[in-house]
């Protein structure tokens, strides 16, 4: 049987933002027991992880270098904290405030992906789409969920970052990395 390979798309914020983020995540493991989140770099999936072979990579990378998205560069501002609150997979995140331009991006390369490759199921979550950048997931009890959201869901957070192109990311079978970047138009 062939390998298969595990990707996803996202948007993944500048440097300042990230480490901004990392730090946030940080005081999740060091306050609330949950480490989990900062094993992935900071980021807003827009397409969720799936698998592919590895021989299908090179039509994969065409793909995405190849997309005709209608948006253009655009800002995403984030602004505090949110949560799934669901008892058996509790997350908490950053918030970005939810645009036309972020929402016509997600949809548009969601239309393109099942036209593309249409033996990959869609999460049903990708058809109803919720901009998170998680922070806490996973490892995170409930127990420290509900600690941790009587602190989060009063704290500030703002930052702003331009969206001039999303990325596809490739788990190595230790952590993601980038393997490519598909630029919006100006």
């Amino acid at each position: 049987m062939d390998f298969q390979n595990l990707y996803f798309i996202a948007l993944i914020p500048p440097q300042t933002i990230c480490e901004e983020v990392t730090a946030i995540k940080t005081d999740f493991a060091n306050h609330y027991n949950s480490k989990k989140a900062l094993k992935v770099m900071p980021h807003i999936t827009l397409k969720a992880p799936f698998k592919l072979y590895e021989e299908d990579q090179a039509k994969l990378l065409d793909w995405f270098r190849n997309l005709n998205l209608t948006p253009q560069n655009f800002t995403v501002h984030l602004n505090g904290f949110g949560c799934f609150d669901n008892s058996k997979a509790p997350v908490i995140y950053v918030k970005p405030e939810v645009s036309q331009a972020l929402i016509s991006l997600q949809k548009e390369l969601i239309n393109s992906f099942t036209s593309h490759f249409p033996e990959i199921s869609v999460h049903y979550h990708e058809n109803d789409f919720s901009p998170h950048m998680t922070v806490a997931y996973r490892d995170l009890s409930y127990e420290e969920f509900t600690k941790a959201w009587q602190v989060y869901q009063k704290k500030e957070y703002k930052a702003s970052f331009e969206v001039n192109g999303l990325y596809l990311l490739k788990h190595d079978s230790k952590q993601w990395n980038i393997i490519s970047e598909h630029f919006l138009q100006e």
